[in-house]
């Protein structure tokens, strides 16, 4: 109950992180993800000094592997935060659920898992839930510039879920030789330093509203991922992976109280036609013996 009782809390922490960027307009996606890296070190810091495990954090024999892992990491953070300006905040969550399902299809052809019959199925009927969320942004592709920044923003979170996957392959073989504290370490350093780098192109001077909104969600993602962790030490992943889909609830519920956001009928079929397949991958993983890993929960990257 207590490993179920952080992942609840980390869920609602991402979503009210994501919340804080989307709620600060016009401010450049290379801004968010340098505001969102940046004070989430000084949490994970203070996290790392409380568990005794600072000490060493930093301490590597794979530099090449977190740079790549950092690299993918960052480009699905900017597509995340990308169609988060652009999408409603339900819909950008959902989409992100494609994430651990193609996670299991790099699985078999990267790590060459095995993946039998049953959860290649429900890859195949979850992505197709994805298809049904993202069709009605692809119709009107043309209809305007409201449109077309609609669909660029759910071909950016496809690319962005399709990336975090990526990145999460990249993290199970990591995790063979090096400590979780060390991959968080240096996954926020890159993220912090390409951020950084996109300064020449564009930042704006936030006004005193929008600063609080982007350190308040800095420092919500490090605690967020504390929490995340927190959760993995106290449970199996298999008991409260499935429970990652409660962020689906908080979105429509803050979509709908904060932005106005009122979700289509095709976006609920689509997002619980997700949901269902992730579960049930989850839940076979579970009865073959098959240790779950964090590609089960989709916000795990950024």
């Amino acid at each position: 109950m207590l490993g179920i009782g952080f992942k609840i809390a980390s869920v609602s922490v991402f979503v009210a992180m994501s919340t804080l960027l989307k709620a600060t307009d016009d401010i450049p996606v290379g801004q968010l993800v340098f505001f969102r890296s940046f004070f989430a070190i000084f949490s994970i810091l203070f996290y790392l000094w409380w568990r005794g495990q600072l000490q060493g954090a930093f301490r590597t024999k794979e530099p090449a592997s977190h740079v790549w892992r950092g690299l993918v990491g960052v480009s699905a953070m900017f597509c995340s935060f990308f169609a988060l300006t652009k999408l409603p905040l339900p819909e950008s969550v959902a989409i992100n659920y494609a994430s651990p399902l193609i996670a299991v299809m790099l699985s078999a052809v990267v790590l060459k898992e095995f993946v039998g019959i049953y959860r290649w199925s429900a890859v195949f009927v979850g992505l197709i839930g994805v298809l049904i969320v993202i069709w009605p942004r692809m119709s009107i592709f043309t209809t305007g510039q409201i449109g077309q920044e609609e669909a660029f923003g759910a071909l950016a979170a496809l690319t962005g879920a399709a990336l975090a996957a990526v990145a999460m392959v990249l993290v199970r073989r990591l995790v063979k030789k090096e400590r979780t504290s060390t991959i968080v370490i240096y996954f926020t350093l890159t993220s912090t330093v390409a951020g950084f780098l996109t300064l020449p192109f564009g930042w704006v001077m936030p006004n005193l509203h929008q600063l609080i909104m982007l350190i308040c969600a800095g420092l919500a993602g490090g605690i967020a991922q504390i929490l995340l962790t927190e959760s993995y030490r106290h449970a199996p992943m298999s008991t409260i992976a499935p429970f990652e889909y409660t962020s689906m609830v908080l979105s429509l519920i803050i979509g709908f109280l904060i932005f106005g956001d009122i979700p289509t009928v095709t976006m609920l079929i689509g997002s619980a036609i997700v949901m269902m397949a992730g579960i049930f991958v989850i839940l076979r993983e579970r009865k073959l013996a098959i240790p779950p890993q964090k590609s089960n929960s989709p916000q795990t990257i950024p």
